[in-house]
């Protein structure tokens, strides 16, 4: 896992619970103190054992604690990697261009980090499809950001996963649908 999720996956957890809430969550995951660079990379296993960790302590699902961090930390993603994105995009374009700007330059410029394969089409206007692939099984964490997206562009989004690799298909699939205003949601 890269070293800038670690980061703002401890901003997170700060953000929601306090400064006292990583250092315990750190020893609640067998990790004591360690630290995380944003440079490095780290095994996904202390990344899902952080959050194992703060499912045991909050009482919440595992998946909505990795939707609700994918949704934090879209902002500072969007900040850092503002640079390749074009200022007339909205979620949907953004969405459908993610593979080939940001995932292809965090390829190349860290290759230990292994972000999601994401395979992106848009069906209509108003609509993509994405087809997420990861060993990682990270798919909330995808939802959360494209919440985080919408949000940051000011769109209404509907978000229907009709596969998950949680669920046995090889992939996860994802519907994301700009509802505009005054439409209502299913």
């Amino acid at each position: 896992m890269h070293g800038v999720i670690l980061s703002e996956l401890q901003k997170y957890v700060e953000a929601r619970h306090g400064s006292a809430a990583w250092p315990a969550l750190l020893r609640d995951a067998g990790l004591g103190t360690k630290l995380f660079s944003p440079f490095q990379t780290y095994p996904d296993a202390e990344v899902m054992a952080i959050v194992a960790a703060a499912s045991k302590t909050t009482g919440k699902p595992v998946g909505l604690i990795l939707e609700d961090f994918g949704e934090f930390m879209a902002p500072d993603l969007l900040g850092l990697y503002r640079a390749l994105i074009k200022p007339e995009w909205r979620t949907l374009d953004l969405l459908e261009h993610t593979e080939a700007t940001i995932h292809r330059v965090v390829r190349a410029r860290t290759p230990d980090a292994k972000p999601p394969e994401l395979k992106v089409a848009r069906i209509r206007e108003h609509e993509v499809v994405i087809n997420y692939a990861s060993p990682r099984k990270l798919c909330a964490v995808a939802k959360g950001i494209v919440r985080g997206i919408a949000k940051h562009f000011g769109e209404r989004i509907s978000l229907i996963d009709t596969a998950c690799m949680h669920r046995g298909a090889p992939q996860c699939t994802i519907s994301v649908r700009i509802i505009a205003s005054g439409q209502l949601t299913l």
